[in-house]
C-alpha cells in the first residue's frame, strides 16, 4: 500500500476519493475474481492502470509455480508503477507497455483467464479478448451495476456464453463470466501449491 500511496499523486493511479475506500472498492473487489476462474494460473489483464485487478490476482498467485499475469497498460508511467509493484511484492506479473489492441501479438497464449476492470464496454472487451477466449480462456469481467443496456450487449455475442455472478463486495454489482463453448473447457490447470 505504501507504493500506491507514494505513486498515486504523481501518476494519477486512482482518485483521492476512491483511495479512501481502496481496500473494499479496489483490493477486495479484485481479489474475489481469482475464485471465479478455478485453476487459472495464466492471466491477461487489459488496461491494468493501478493494477486492479491484475496485480492483485498476481499477488494471490505468488505461491503457485509457473503462475503469470500479463498486465497490459499503454501509459508508460503506470507501466513503470506496475513493474515496481510486481518487483516489490514478488508477484508473478509482467507489465507490458503496449496498447490493448496490440496485446495479442505479444501474448499469443496459453492463457487461462482474461480480465479487465473499468476499461471498456463489454463488446469492446470481447473484441480485445477474442484470441484468448477462442482458445479456451475464460473472461472474468467486473461490470458494476448491470442495466438493460448491458443485457443487450450480451445478446450481441451469440458465439459466447455469459453468466452473471453477484459481487461479494457489492451485492448490486455483477461480474460477467464469458466463455466460448466451441473452445471447450480450455487448458485450466489443477490448483498447485
Amino acid at each position: 500500500m505504501a507504493l500506491l500511496t507514494r505513486w498515486r499523486p504523481v501518476v494519477n493511479l486512482i482518485s483521492e476519493e476512491s483511495f479512501k475506500h481502496v481496500w473494499t472498492r479496489h483490493v477486495a473487489d479484485s481479489a474475489q475474481l481469482l475464485s471465479l476462474a478455478p485453476g487459472a494460473h495464466h492471466w491477461v489483464d487489459l488496461g491494468s492502470g493501478a493494477g486492479f485487478p491484475g496485480l492483485v490476482i498476481a499477488i494471490q498467485l505468488a505461491d503457485f509455480p509457473n503462475a503469470r499475469v500479463h498486465l497490459i497498460e499503454s501509459d508508460q508511467r503506470k507501466s513503470a508503477f506496475l513493474r515496481e509493484a510486481a518487483r516489490a511484492t514478488g508477484a508473478p506479473a509482467i507489465a507490458h507497455n503496449v496498447r490493448v489492441e496490440n496485446a495479442a501479438e505479444i501474448i499469443p497464449g496459453p492463457v487461462d483467464a482474461v480480465t479487465a476492470r473499468a476499461f471498456a464496454p463489454l463488446p469492446r472487451l470481447i473484441a480485445f479478448a477474442t484470441l484468448w477466449l477462442d482458445k479456451g480462456a475464460v473472461g472474468v469481467f467486473p461490470r458494476g451495476r448491470i442495466g438493460e443496456a448491458d443485457i443487450t450487449d450480451f445478446q450481441k455475442h451469440p458465439d459466447y456464453s455469459f453468466d452473471l455472478v453477484e459481487s461479494r463486495v457489492d451485492p448490486d454489482a455483477r461480474i460477467a463470466i464469458v466463455r466460448n463453448p466451441a473452445a471447450g473447457e480450455g487448458r485450466q490447470r489443477p490448483a498447485e501449491r
